[in-house]
């Protein structure tokens, strides 16, 4: 069986408290995005000369991280300590570009999760597939339902929505990832803690037009004082066309929202990763 993993973006990002367990409380408007990994799941020929019962093999954009670690392959492994699971390959082809703040990693693993579920009739229903997922990473149980949701805790704490998010229906958005890491713990050590004026939740109700003004992402003023490449790149969002420019999660990839499909736009991001679709 195969299925499409999405990621997402970040509509506002706020950090509000620091946690007794070394982690952060965050406030943040999840929002799926189309663009997508390609994931599929055989079960394993009892006679394939394999020492794992989870057999990855990944393909596409390259990934730096030992095939053992890739969330895939432990969103199997915490499965299979509860459930009878057979030996499975998997088959991870990368789209999505990796240490991005658009959760490619976490959507392989919840997409793995839901995958599993429907191939081998666990039967779990999506509250018990999302307490598996949050056991993998923060955002992870997000993608359980890819459904846009105002996030809290640690990113795992989900309320649905209200159709208001819906107004960006029709609208285009642009990526642009340039080759760029930021190291999340370095990001997260630059940010004195805070509640917003305004919950973001709010504020993504509000026209888009009000978004430029009040709707923010604590991570922006660290991350584009070390890496300036990423400033510049929001301004040409902006210039491009965008309504609404930001980068996503710690980063380094920015997104523009648009009315209107912007006609230079590859050209213009031509030397990065770029991407461009209607939502």
């Amino acid at each position: 069986m195969i299925t499409f993993p999405c990621c997402k973006i970040n509509l506002g990002l706020n950090i509000v408290a620091k946690r007794t367990d070394g982690y952060h409380d965050i406030e943040t408007v999840f929002y799926p995005v189309p663009l997508t990994d390609a994931l599929e799941i055989h079960e394993m020929h009892e006679d394939f000369p394999s020492e794992y019962s989870c057999d990855l093999k990944v393909t596409g954009n390259s990934v730096d991280c030992d095939e053992r670690k890739n969330l895939a392959v432990k969103a199997y492994e915490l499965l299979a300590r509860d459930f009878q699971l057979p030996r499975i390959h998997i088959h991870l082809y990368k789209h999505i570009p990796s240490q991005a703040g658009m959760g490619g990693g976490s959507a392989d693993a919840a997409f793995t999760i839901r995958l599993l579920d429907e191939q081998f009739r666990l039967n779990m229903g999506n509250a018990e597939m999302e307490r598996y997922a949050a056991k993998l990473g923060a955002d992870c149980a997000f993608f359980i339902t890819a459904e846009p949701a105002y996030a809290t805790g640690k990113g795992e704490i989900l309320v649905p929505a209200d159709k208001d998010t819906d107004n960006l229906k029709g609208y285009w958005l642009g990526i642009v990832k340039p080759d760029v890491a930021v190291s999340t713990a370095e990001a997260y050590a630059a940010i004195t803690p805070k509640k917003p004026v305004k919950c973001c939740r709010d504020i993504v109700r509000q026209p888009i037009e009000t978004w430029k003004d009040e709707l923010s992402n604590d991570f922006e003023t660290p991350v584009f004082a070390k890496h300036p490449i990423l400033a510049n790149l929001k301004e040409q969002l902006y210039a491009s066309g965008a309504v609404y420019a930001q980068m996503s999660g710690s980063g380094s990839a920015l997104f523009g929202i648009y009315r209107q499909e912007p006609q230079d736009f590859n050209q213009i991001f031509a030397q990065h990763f770029h991407a461009l679709m209607r939502l």
